[in-house]
Protein backbone atom coordinates (compact mmCIF):
# COMPACT_ATOMS: atom_id res chain seq x y z
CA UNK A 1 0.00 0.00 0.00
CA UNK A 2 1.10 3.59 -0.65
CA UNK A 3 1.34 6.97 1.01
CA UNK A 4 -0.73 9.29 -1.18
CA UNK A 5 -1.01 13.08 -1.04
CA UNK A 6 -4.12 14.60 -2.63
CA UNK A 7 -3.99 18.32 -3.38
CA UNK A 8 -7.51 19.72 -3.09
CA UNK A 9 -10.41 18.86 -0.83
CA UNK A 10 -13.50 19.40 -2.95
CA UNK A 11 -16.30 16.91 -3.59
CA UNK A 12 -14.28 14.72 -5.96
CA UNK A 13 -11.01 15.08 -4.04
CA UNK A 14 -12.67 13.88 -0.83
CA UNK A 15 -14.42 11.07 -2.69
CA UNK A 16 -11.11 9.94 -4.16
CA UNK A 17 -9.45 10.13 -0.75
CA UNK A 18 -12.08 7.90 0.84
CA UNK A 19 -11.94 5.39 -2.02
CA UNK A 20 -8.16 5.11 -1.80
CA UNK A 21 -8.20 4.87 2.01
CA UNK A 22 -10.69 2.00 1.78
CA UNK A 23 -8.20 0.20 -0.42
CA UNK A 24 -5.63 0.44 2.38
CA UNK A 25 -3.62 3.44 1.22
CA UNK A 26 -2.62 6.13 3.71
CA UNK A 27 -4.04 9.37 2.31
CA UNK A 28 -3.19 12.94 3.26
CA UNK A 29 -5.42 15.62 1.75
CA UNK A 30 -4.29 19.25 1.65
CA UNK A 31 -6.94 21.91 1.07
CA UNK A 32 -6.03 25.58 0.57
CA UNK A 33 -9.28 27.00 2.01
CA UNK A 34 -9.03 27.11 5.79
CA UNK A 35 -12.64 27.15 6.98
CA UNK A 36 -13.91 23.73 8.12
CA UNK A 37 -17.17 22.27 6.94
CA UNK A 38 -20.11 23.54 9.05
CA UNK A 39 -22.16 21.22 11.21
CA UNK A 40 -25.45 21.45 9.31
CA UNK A 41 -26.78 22.11 5.80
CA UNK A 42 -28.18 25.58 6.56
CA UNK A 43 -24.82 26.79 7.80
CA UNK A 44 -23.09 25.21 4.81
CA UNK A 45 -25.20 27.21 2.41
CA UNK A 46 -25.37 30.41 4.43
CA UNK A 47 -21.94 30.81 5.97
CA UNK A 48 -19.32 28.44 4.56
CA UNK A 49 -16.56 30.43 2.87
CA UNK A 50 -14.94 28.49 0.01
CA UNK A 51 -12.98 31.12 -1.87
CA UNK A 52 -11.16 28.46 -3.87
CA UNK A 53 -14.37 27.33 -5.60
CA UNK A 54 -15.72 30.06 -7.88
CA UNK A 55 -19.02 28.28 -8.51
CA UNK A 56 -19.58 27.20 -4.89
CA UNK A 57 -23.01 28.86 -4.58
CA UNK A 58 -24.04 28.67 -8.20
CA UNK A 59 -26.33 26.06 -9.69
CA UNK A 60 -25.16 22.45 -9.33
CA UNK A 61 -26.60 19.09 -10.22
CA UNK A 62 -25.28 15.62 -9.43
CA UNK A 63 -26.23 13.09 -12.07
CA UNK A 64 -27.11 9.41 -11.89
CA UNK A 65 -23.51 8.25 -12.42
CA UNK A 66 -22.39 10.18 -9.33
CA UNK A 67 -25.08 8.49 -7.23
CA UNK A 68 -24.21 5.10 -8.70
CA UNK A 69 -20.51 5.44 -7.87
CA UNK A 70 -21.24 6.64 -4.34
CA UNK A 71 -23.53 3.71 -3.65
CA UNK A 72 -20.96 1.27 -5.06
CA UNK A 73 -17.94 2.73 -3.30
CA UNK A 74 -19.11 4.94 -0.43
CA UNK A 75 -22.67 4.02 0.57
CA UNK A 76 -22.38 5.80 3.91
CA UNK A 77 -21.61 9.03 2.06
CA UNK A 78 -24.70 8.65 -0.11
CA UNK A 79 -26.71 8.11 3.07
CA UNK A 80 -25.17 11.25 4.62
CA UNK A 81 -26.18 13.38 1.62
CA UNK A 82 -29.72 12.06 1.84
CA UNK A 83 -29.83 12.63 5.62
CA UNK A 84 -28.82 16.25 5.01
CA UNK A 85 -31.85 16.71 2.79
CA UNK A 86 -30.34 15.62 -0.53
CA UNK A 87 -32.92 14.96 -3.22
CA UNK A 88 -33.45 11.48 -4.64
CA UNK A 89 -35.11 11.74 -8.00
CA UNK A 90 -35.73 9.39 -10.91
CA UNK A 91 -36.67 11.43 -14.01
CA UNK A 92 -38.59 8.49 -15.47
CA UNK A 93 -41.07 8.67 -12.59
CA UNK A 94 -42.20 12.09 -13.77
CA UNK A 95 -42.67 11.13 -17.41
CA UNK A 96 -46.14 9.90 -18.52
CA UNK A 97 -46.36 6.19 -19.24
CA UNK A 98 -47.49 7.01 -22.76
CA UNK A 99 -44.01 8.39 -23.38
CA UNK A 100 -41.88 6.20 -21.10
CA UNK A 101 -43.69 2.92 -21.72
CA UNK A 102 -44.01 2.52 -17.94
CA UNK A 103 -41.32 1.80 -15.38
CA UNK A 104 -39.17 -1.19 -16.35
CA UNK A 105 -36.67 -3.44 -14.65
CA UNK A 106 -33.35 -1.63 -14.66
CA UNK A 107 -34.86 1.84 -14.70
CA UNK A 108 -33.65 2.39 -11.16
CA UNK A 109 -30.26 3.19 -12.70
CA UNK A 110 -31.57 6.65 -13.63
CA UNK A 111 -32.08 7.64 -10.01
CA UNK A 112 -29.95 10.57 -8.93
CA UNK A 113 -29.01 12.07 -5.58
CA UNK A 114 -28.46 15.79 -5.75
CA UNK A 115 -28.33 19.05 -3.86
CA UNK A 116 -26.70 22.44 -3.74
CA UNK A 117 -22.92 22.23 -3.98
CA UNK A 118 -22.26 23.60 -0.49
CA UNK A 119 -24.70 21.16 1.11
CA UNK A 120 -23.42 18.10 -0.75
CA UNK A 121 -19.80 19.02 -0.01
CA UNK A 122 -20.62 19.39 3.69
CA UNK A 123 -22.16 15.92 3.71
CA UNK A 124 -19.13 14.40 2.00
CA UNK A 125 -16.79 16.20 4.42
CA UNK A 126 -18.66 14.79 7.39
CA UNK A 127 -17.75 11.28 6.22
CA UNK A 128 -14.09 12.14 5.57
CA UNK A 129 -13.74 12.87 9.28
CA UNK A 130 -14.78 9.27 10.02
CA UNK A 131 -12.55 7.58 7.44
CA UNK A 132 -9.61 5.55 8.84
CA UNK A 133 -6.37 6.10 6.99
CA UNK A 134 -7.46 9.50 5.68
CA UNK A 135 -6.57 12.94 7.01
CA UNK A 136 -7.80 16.27 5.66
CA UNK A 137 -5.80 19.37 6.56
CA UNK A 138 -7.49 22.64 5.72
CA UNK A 139 -5.70 25.95 5.32
CA UNK A 140 -2.65 24.25 3.77
CA UNK A 141 -1.62 25.68 0.41
CA UNK A 142 0.70 23.71 -1.85
CA UNK A 143 3.39 25.84 -3.46
CA UNK A 144 5.39 23.21 -5.33
CA UNK A 145 6.47 19.62 -5.84
CA UNK A 146 9.40 17.74 -4.32
CA UNK A 147 11.80 15.99 -6.66
CA UNK A 148 13.58 12.77 -5.82
CA UNK A 149 15.98 10.58 -7.81
CA UNK A 150 14.81 10.14 -11.39
CA UNK A 151 13.40 6.71 -12.25
CA UNK A 152 13.36 7.54 -15.97
CA UNK A 153 16.33 9.31 -17.51
CA UNK A 154 15.81 13.06 -17.68
CA UNK A 155 12.23 12.87 -16.32
CA UNK A 156 11.61 14.35 -12.85
CA UNK A 157 10.20 12.00 -10.24
CA UNK A 158 7.83 13.61 -7.74
CA UNK A 159 8.20 12.46 -4.13
CA UNK A 160 5.83 14.86 -2.37
CA UNK A 161 4.79 18.49 -2.08
CA UNK A 162 6.04 21.64 -0.45
CA UNK A 163 3.52 23.88 1.31
CA UNK A 164 3.48 27.67 1.50
CA UNK A 165 4.85 27.35 5.05
CA UNK A 166 7.87 25.45 3.79
CA UNK A 167 6.68 22.08 5.09
CA UNK A 168 7.66 19.06 3.02
CA UNK A 169 5.03 16.33 2.79
CA UNK A 170 6.47 13.12 1.35
CA UNK A 171 4.43 10.66 -0.67
CA UNK A 172 4.68 7.68 -2.99
CA UNK A 173 2.13 9.37 -5.25
CA UNK A 174 0.89 12.95 -5.50
CA UNK A 175 -2.58 13.44 -6.98
CA UNK A 176 -3.62 16.88 -8.17
CA UNK A 177 -7.32 17.27 -7.51
CA UNK A 178 -7.28 21.03 -7.06
CA UNK A 179 -9.83 21.74 -9.76
CA UNK A 180 -10.08 24.34 -12.48
CA UNK A 181 -7.55 26.62 -10.81
CA UNK A 182 -4.84 23.97 -10.59
CA UNK A 183 -1.29 25.33 -10.67
CA UNK A 184 0.14 22.02 -11.90
CA UNK A 185 1.92 23.45 -14.99
CA UNK A 186 3.73 25.99 -12.80
CA UNK A 187 4.78 23.31 -10.31
CA UNK A 188 6.10 21.10 -13.09
CA UNK A 189 8.03 23.89 -14.76
CA UNK A 190 9.68 24.66 -11.41
CA UNK A 191 11.06 21.11 -11.44
CA UNK A 192 12.84 21.88 -14.71
CA UNK A 193 10.56 19.80 -16.91
CA UNK A 194 8.24 20.70 -19.74
CA UNK A 195 4.68 21.32 -18.71
CA UNK A 196 1.75 19.21 -19.83
CA UNK A 197 0.41 19.61 -23.34
CA UNK A 198 -2.45 21.97 -22.53
CA UNK A 199 -5.40 23.03 -24.65
CA UNK A 200 -7.44 25.82 -23.09
CA UNK A 201 -10.09 28.27 -24.28
CA UNK A 202 -12.94 30.28 -22.82
CA UNK A 203 -16.02 28.07 -22.94
CA UNK A 204 -17.94 31.07 -24.27
CA UNK A 205 -20.92 30.91 -21.92
CA UNK A 206 -22.26 33.16 -19.18
CA UNK A 207 -24.51 31.85 -16.40
CA UNK A 208 -27.13 33.98 -14.67
CA UNK A 209 -28.98 32.15 -11.92
CA UNK A 210 -30.96 32.27 -8.73
CA UNK A 211 -32.01 29.76 -6.07
CA UNK A 212 -35.52 29.43 -4.68
CA UNK A 213 -37.19 27.79 -1.68
CA UNK A 214 -40.59 26.14 -1.90
CA UNK A 215 -43.55 27.95 -0.36
CA UNK A 216 -45.66 24.82 0.07
CA UNK A 217 -43.15 21.99 0.37
CA UNK A 218 -43.60 20.98 -3.27
CA UNK A 219 -41.02 21.04 -6.06
CA UNK A 220 -41.99 22.64 -9.39
CA UNK A 221 -43.34 20.19 -11.94
CA UNK A 222 -40.95 19.51 -14.83
CA UNK A 223 -42.53 20.27 -18.20
CA UNK A 224 -39.36 19.41 -20.08
CA UNK A 225 -35.76 18.33 -19.57
CA UNK A 226 -33.60 20.07 -16.99
CA UNK A 227 -31.63 21.81 -19.75
CA UNK A 228 -33.81 23.40 -22.41
CA UNK A 229 -32.80 25.50 -25.39
CA UNK A 230 -34.79 28.60 -26.23
CA UNK A 231 -33.15 29.95 -29.34
CA UNK A 232 -30.14 32.06 -28.45
CA UNK A 233 -30.35 31.24 -24.72
CA UNK A 234 -30.76 28.07 -22.68
CA UNK A 235 -32.32 27.56 -19.28
CA UNK A 236 -31.42 25.15 -16.48
CA UNK A 237 -34.03 24.18 -13.88
CA UNK A 238 -32.34 22.07 -11.23
CA UNK A 239 -34.09 20.52 -8.21
CA UNK A 240 -31.91 20.51 -5.10
CA UNK A 241 -31.89 19.69 -1.39
CA UNK A 242 -34.32 20.69 1.36
CA UNK A 243 -37.10 21.93 -0.92
CA UNK A 244 -34.84 24.25 -2.91
CA UNK A 245 -34.03 24.55 -6.57
CA UNK A 246 -32.20 26.81 -9.00
CA UNK A 247 -33.09 28.51 -12.26
CA UNK A 248 -30.24 29.59 -14.52
CA UNK A 249 -30.24 31.36 -17.86
CA UNK A 250 -27.28 30.45 -20.06
CA UNK A 251 -26.23 32.96 -22.68
CA UNK A 252 -23.28 33.37 -25.01
CA UNK A 253 -20.70 35.51 -23.25
CA UNK A 254 -20.14 37.51 -26.43
CA UNK A 255 -23.84 38.30 -26.74
CA UNK A 256 -23.86 41.84 -25.33
CA UNK A 257 -27.60 42.13 -25.85
CA UNK A 258 -28.06 39.66 -23.01
CA UNK A 259 -25.99 41.51 -20.41
CA UNK A 260 -29.15 43.18 -19.15
CA UNK A 261 -30.19 39.83 -17.67
CA UNK A 262 -27.98 40.62 -14.66
CA UNK A 263 -30.90 42.80 -13.53
CA UNK A 264 -33.43 40.90 -11.39
CA UNK A 265 -36.57 42.32 -13.04
CA UNK A 266 -35.30 41.74 -16.56
CA UNK A 267 -34.14 38.22 -15.65
CA UNK A 268 -37.55 37.41 -14.17
CA UNK A 269 -39.31 38.85 -17.21
CA UNK A 270 -37.39 36.55 -19.53
CA UNK A 271 -37.97 33.47 -17.38
CA UNK A 272 -41.69 34.28 -17.21
CA UNK A 273 -41.76 34.34 -21.01
CA UNK A 274 -40.50 30.76 -21.30
CA UNK A 275 -43.66 28.61 -21.21
CA UNK A 276 -42.18 25.39 -19.85
CA UNK A 277 -40.19 26.98 -17.03
CA UNK A 278 -42.05 30.15 -15.99
CA UNK A 279 -43.52 28.46 -12.91
CA UNK A 280 -40.05 27.58 -11.61
CA UNK A 281 -39.69 31.07 -10.13
CA UNK A 282 -42.90 30.75 -8.11
CA UNK A 283 -40.93 30.32 -4.90
CA UNK A 284 -39.14 32.43 -2.34
CA UNK A 285 -35.82 33.69 -3.76
CA UNK A 286 -32.84 32.74 -1.62
CA UNK A 287 -30.58 35.41 -3.13
CA UNK A 288 -31.53 39.07 -3.57
CA UNK A 289 -29.57 39.32 -6.82
CA UNK A 290 -28.71 37.35 -9.93
CA UNK A 291 -25.65 35.18 -9.38
CA UNK A 292 -23.39 35.39 -12.41
CA UNK A 293 -20.32 33.54 -13.60
CA UNK A 294 -18.42 33.79 -16.86
CA UNK A 295 -14.96 33.15 -18.29
CA UNK A 296 -15.15 29.44 -17.48
CA UNK A 297 -12.46 27.62 -19.40
CA UNK A 298 -12.55 24.44 -21.38
CA UNK A 299 -9.19 22.84 -20.62
CA UNK A 300 -7.42 19.56 -21.27
CA UNK A 301 -3.99 18.55 -19.96
CA UNK A 302 -1.96 15.68 -21.36
CA UNK A 303 0.71 14.66 -18.84
CA UNK A 304 2.22 12.23 -21.37
CA UNK A 305 2.63 14.24 -24.59
CA UNK A 306 4.09 12.03 -27.26
CA UNK A 307 3.77 9.07 -24.90
CA UNK A 308 6.49 10.38 -22.56
CA UNK A 309 5.54 11.51 -19.04
CA UNK A 310 6.33 15.09 -18.04
CA UNK A 311 7.03 13.62 -14.59
CA UNK A 312 6.49 10.40 -12.68
CA UNK A 313 4.94 10.11 -9.24
CA UNK A 314 2.22 12.63 -10.14
CA UNK A 315 -1.34 12.23 -11.46
CA UNK A 316 -4.08 14.74 -12.27
CA UNK A 317 -7.71 13.83 -11.66
CA UNK A 318 -11.05 15.40 -12.59
CA UNK A 319 -11.03 19.16 -13.35
CA UNK A 320 -7.26 19.39 -12.73
CA UNK A 321 -6.94 17.05 -15.73
CA UNK A 322 -9.77 18.34 -17.94
CA UNK A 323 -12.81 20.56 -17.48
CA UNK A 324 -15.61 21.91 -19.64
CA UNK A 325 -18.62 24.19 -19.56
CA UNK A 326 -20.71 22.93 -16.61
CA UNK A 327 -24.21 23.40 -18.09
CA UNK A 328 -24.71 19.66 -18.66
CA UNK A 329 -23.75 18.90 -15.04
CA UNK A 330 -21.24 16.14 -15.77
CA UNK A 331 -18.34 17.40 -13.64
CA UNK A 332 -18.84 15.39 -10.45
CA UNK A 333 -19.81 12.24 -12.33
CA UNK A 334 -16.82 12.37 -14.66
CA UNK A 335 -14.60 13.29 -11.71
CA UNK A 336 -15.67 10.31 -9.63
CA UNK A 337 -15.36 8.03 -12.67
CA UNK A 338 -11.79 9.29 -12.97
CA UNK A 339 -11.26 8.64 -9.26
CA UNK A 340 -12.38 5.05 -9.74
CA UNK A 341 -10.06 4.77 -12.73
CA UNK A 342 -7.06 5.82 -10.62
CA UNK A 343 -7.99 3.42 -7.83
CA UNK A 344 -8.36 0.55 -10.28
CA UNK A 345 -5.04 1.39 -11.90
CA UNK A 346 -3.31 1.39 -8.52
CA UNK A 347 -4.68 -2.09 -7.86
CA UNK A 348 -2.92 -3.32 -11.00
CA UNK A 349 0.22 -1.17 -10.94
CA UNK A 350 1.49 0.16 -7.64
CA UNK A 351 3.37 3.44 -7.17
CA UNK A 352 6.56 1.42 -6.68
CA UNK A 353 6.48 1.09 -10.50
CA UNK A 354 6.01 4.79 -11.33
CA UNK A 355 6.80 4.63 -15.04
CA UNK A 356 4.34 1.81 -15.60
CA UNK A 357 1.78 3.54 -13.40
CA UNK A 358 1.98 6.72 -15.46
CA UNK A 359 1.39 4.82 -18.67
CA UNK A 360 -1.36 2.59 -17.28
CA UNK A 361 -3.29 5.52 -15.83
CA UNK A 362 -3.03 7.45 -19.09
CA UNK A 363 -4.32 4.45 -21.05
CA UNK A 364 -7.17 3.89 -18.59
CA UNK A 365 -8.08 7.59 -18.61
CA UNK A 366 -8.20 7.60 -22.41
CA UNK A 367 -10.52 4.59 -22.38
CA UNK A 368 -12.93 5.53 -19.59
CA UNK A 369 -12.96 9.31 -19.08
CA UNK A 370 -11.56 11.00 -22.18
CA UNK A 371 -14.57 10.08 -24.36
CA UNK A 372 -16.88 11.92 -21.95
CA UNK A 373 -14.72 15.02 -22.11
CA UNK A 374 -14.62 14.95 -25.91
CA UNK A 375 -18.37 14.37 -26.23
CA UNK A 376 -19.13 17.23 -23.84
CA UNK A 377 -16.76 19.58 -25.63
CA UNK A 378 -18.27 18.77 -29.04
CA UNK A 379 -21.79 19.35 -27.71
CA UNK A 380 -20.79 22.70 -26.20
CA UNK A 381 -18.99 23.94 -29.32
CA UNK A 382 -22.02 23.21 -31.48
CA UNK A 383 -24.42 24.84 -29.04
CA UNK A 384 -22.30 27.98 -28.80
CA UNK A 385 -22.13 28.29 -32.59
CA UNK A 386 -25.84 27.61 -32.85
CA UNK A 387 -26.63 30.40 -30.36
CA UNK A 388 -24.48 32.82 -32.35
CA UNK A 389 -26.22 31.88 -35.60
CA UNK A 390 -29.67 32.38 -34.10
CA UNK A 391 -28.65 35.80 -32.78
CA UNK A 392 -27.54 36.73 -36.31
CA UNK A 393 -30.77 35.40 -37.83
CA UNK A 394 -29.19 32.60 -39.83
CA UNK A 395 -29.63 28.83 -39.82
CA UNK A 396 -26.83 26.87 -38.18
CA UNK A 397 -25.92 23.97 -40.44
CA UNK A 398 -22.37 22.73 -39.80
CA UNK A 399 -22.75 19.66 -41.97
CA UNK A 400 -21.73 17.48 -39.03
CA UNK A 401 -23.58 14.15 -38.73
CA UNK A 402 -22.90 14.17 -34.98
CA UNK A 403 -24.78 17.45 -34.60
CA UNK A 404 -27.68 16.10 -36.66
CA UNK A 405 -27.89 12.88 -34.64
CA UNK A 406 -27.67 14.67 -31.31
CA UNK A 407 -30.68 16.81 -32.16
CA UNK A 408 -32.58 13.91 -33.69
CA UNK A 409 -31.95 11.84 -30.56
CA UNK A 410 -33.34 14.59 -28.32
CA UNK A 411 -36.56 14.82 -30.34
CA UNK A 412 -36.93 11.05 -30.72
CA UNK A 413 -36.55 10.59 -26.95
CA UNK A 414 -40.01 12.09 -26.53
CA UNK A 415 -41.52 9.66 -29.01
CA UNK A 416 -40.04 6.24 -28.25
CA UNK A 417 -39.38 4.58 -24.85
CA UNK A 418 -36.15 2.90 -25.95
CA UNK A 419 -34.71 6.11 -27.36
CA UNK A 420 -35.79 7.89 -24.17
CA UNK A 421 -33.72 5.48 -22.09
CA UNK A 422 -30.75 5.86 -24.39
CA UNK A 423 -31.05 9.61 -24.05
CA UNK A 424 -31.17 9.33 -20.24
CA UNK A 425 -28.14 7.03 -20.27
CA UNK A 426 -26.17 9.75 -22.03
CA UNK A 427 -27.54 12.59 -19.89
CA UNK A 428 -26.80 10.67 -16.70
CA UNK A 429 -23.22 9.75 -17.77
CA UNK A 430 -24.23 6.10 -17.67
CA UNK A 431 -23.31 5.20 -21.24
CA UNK A 432 -21.46 6.97 -24.03
CA UNK A 433 -23.32 8.28 -27.09
CA UNK A 434 -21.50 5.88 -29.44
CA UNK A 435 -22.50 2.90 -27.31
CA UNK A 436 -26.10 4.06 -27.14
CA UNK A 437 -26.34 4.53 -30.89
CA UNK A 438 -24.81 1.08 -31.45
CA UNK A 439 -27.65 -0.66 -29.60
CA UNK A 440 -29.81 -2.88 -31.86
CA UNK A 441 -32.43 -0.78 -33.62
CA UNK A 442 -31.42 2.50 -31.93
CA UNK A 443 -30.07 4.25 -35.01
CA UNK A 444 -33.15 3.32 -37.01
CA UNK A 445 -35.49 4.59 -34.29
CA UNK A 446 -33.64 7.87 -33.93
CA UNK A 447 -33.95 8.42 -37.68
CA UNK A 448 -37.61 7.38 -37.73
CA UNK A 449 -38.71 9.52 -34.80
CA UNK A 450 -36.25 12.38 -34.87
CA UNK A 451 -35.33 13.11 -38.48
CA UNK A 452 -37.78 16.02 -38.54
CA UNK A 453 -36.06 17.83 -35.68
CA UNK A 454 -35.48 20.97 -37.75
CA UNK A 455 -39.22 21.19 -38.44
CA UNK A 456 -40.09 21.51 -34.75
CA UNK A 457 -41.90 24.77 -34.09
CA UNK A 458 -39.96 26.97 -31.64
CA UNK A 459 -41.72 28.05 -28.49
CA UNK A 460 -41.06 31.06 -26.33
CA UNK A 461 -40.01 34.56 -27.36
CA UNK A 462 -38.40 35.44 -30.66
CA UNK A 463 -34.85 36.77 -30.68
CA UNK A 464 -36.15 40.34 -31.03
CA UNK A 465 -38.56 39.88 -28.13
CA UNK A 466 -35.79 38.37 -26.01
CA UNK A 467 -33.47 41.31 -26.70
CA UNK A 468 -36.24 43.76 -25.87
CA UNK A 469 -36.95 42.09 -22.51
CA UNK A 470 -33.25 41.89 -21.63
CA UNK A 471 -32.89 45.63 -22.19
CA UNK A 472 -36.28 46.92 -21.05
Amino acid sequence: MADVVIVGGGVVGMGLGMILARDGHTVSMLERDAEPAPGDPDAAWGRWDRKGVTQFRLAHFFLARYRQILEEELPETAAAIEADGGLRLNPLRGIPDAVSGGFREGDERYELLSGRRAVVERSVASMVERSPGLSLRRGVAVEGLLRGPDVMAGIPHVTGVRTSDGEEVRADLVVDCSGRRSALPTWLEALGTRGPDEQADDSGFIYLGRHFHSRDGQMPFALGPLLQNYGSISVLTLPADNETWSVTLVARSGDRAMLGLKDVERWEGVVRSLPTVAHWIDGDPIEDRIMTITKIEDRHRDLRPGGVPVATGIAAVADAWACTNPSVGRGASIGMLHAQTLRNTLRDVGPDRPVELSEAFAVATAATVEPWYRATLAFDRHRLAEMAAIAEGVVYDPGDPLYEMTNALAVASGRDPDVLRGFLDIVGVLDLPNNVMARPGMFEKVIEYGADWRAQEPIGPTRDELVAMANA
